[in-house]
């Protein structure tokens, strides 16, 4: 089994606050019920009430609230195999994942955002393989050319800085885009990148690269994700608190776009190049350009899909709820009572 949306399941941490908030409640409400009923017929009226049933309301209630958060976490299993015909492009993201994307100049830092924007290109997508490349110092394949853009999702989710090389190799990104297409059927002229970095690379090599892309046909567009003015790195310290980056000297170690490099990149391949400001992010451009090339016709894949079952969850938590609220919190002294005040 596995988990869609895994950051739903954080929810289930908050059951704990649900049971004291519950137990607040009837404290509370004991509280309010004794300023209009004196302490000796309170002891008599109370005895009408199960302890038993309500706990009981509570656990069910608690137990709801899990599978509330476990539906939403959209959990799957079991497999489906189906042909799909397709007419797309091969398009591979290259993803920037070097420390420098920790930058808080664009909200809440490049990295995010960029995740984010390629999480909504891709539910912009109809029969396009994609690909995912992660690049620093050095590049790794993070998931080959799939039509199952839940996937690609998943992976991108888990992109942090600090597992790879440091640096910024915009050469091997586009090498180990290159090397991607080739492993899956061959480069032809409907295979594009998508190029998302701060272009922060000391090396001319990236557009020599580039070059080699072309003469394949591969076009490459680039997106330039940060401010031009110079701005800090935030870190996390041993304590979990934050600092930023600094030289051998002790001083603070700034980052800024620089588009020339990714300028270049785009204008070798016939592509273009997009800034992406604070406030605005260029990847839907990036896919009314790619929506205007020709489409090939593809043979049909046969691609496995997990299948979903929060439904399973989603009808337990109803049921639950459905017991919860039929279930009387009186006990049968309640009818005892009832006699002995007539």
């Amino acid at each position: 089994m596995r988990f869609a949306e895994p950051n739903f399941l954080w929810g289930l941490f908050t059951l704990p606050l649900f049971a004291l908030l519950f137990v607040y409640a009837y404290h509370r409400r004991k509280k309010l019920a004794a300023r209009f009923v004196s302490l000796s017929m309170l002891s008599k009226l109370s005895t009408s009430v199960s302890p038993w049933r309500r706990l009981t309301k509570v656990l069910l209630l608690l137990l709801a609230i899990a599978f509330l958060f476990v539906a939403l976490a959209r959990p799957q299993w079991g497999r489906k195999m189906e042909h799909v015909e397709r007419r797309g492009q091969d398009l591979v993201l290259l993803q920037d994942v070097s420390l420098s994307m920790l930058a808080e100049d664009v909200k809440p830092n490049r990295l995010v955002r960029s995740r984010h924007e390629i999480s909504a290109f891709l539910e912009s997508l109809t029969g396009d393989r994609v690909g995912l490349v992660a690049f620093s110092g050095e590049a790794q394949v993070m998931v080959p050319l799939t039509l199952d853009y839940g996937t690609v999702q998943m992976v991108l989710r888990e992109l942090t800085p600090g597992w790879l090389m440091p640096g910024t190799n915009l050469e091997s990104a586009i090498r180990k885009g290159m090397t991607l297409f080739k492993n899956s059927g061959g480069v032809s002229q409907h295979s594009v990148m998508i190029l998302m970095s701060d272009g922060e690379e000391l090396e001319a090599a990236a557009v020599n690269a580039a070059k080699e892309a072309a003469e394949l046909g591969i076009k490459i567009y680039t997106i330039g994700i940060g401010s031009r003015e110079g701005v800090p790195i935030p870190l996390k310290d041993k304590n979990g608190g934050s600092v930023y980056k600094k030289d051998m000297q002790g001083n603070i170690v700034t980052t800024r776009l620089e588009e020339g490099t990714l300028q270049e990149i785009a204008n070798v391949t016939g592509a273009l190049y997009f800034y992406a400001s604070p406030g605005e992010f260029q990847l839907q451009k990036v896919l009314t350009e790619i929506s205007t090339l020709e489409k090939k016709d593809q043979s049909s894949d046969r691609m496995e899909n997990y299948q979903d079952r929060y439904q399973i969850f989603l009808g337990l938590a109803a049921l639950l709820f459905l017991i919860e609220a039929v279930i009387s919190e009186r006990g049968r002294r309640r009818k005892q009572l009832n006699g002995r005040f007539s």
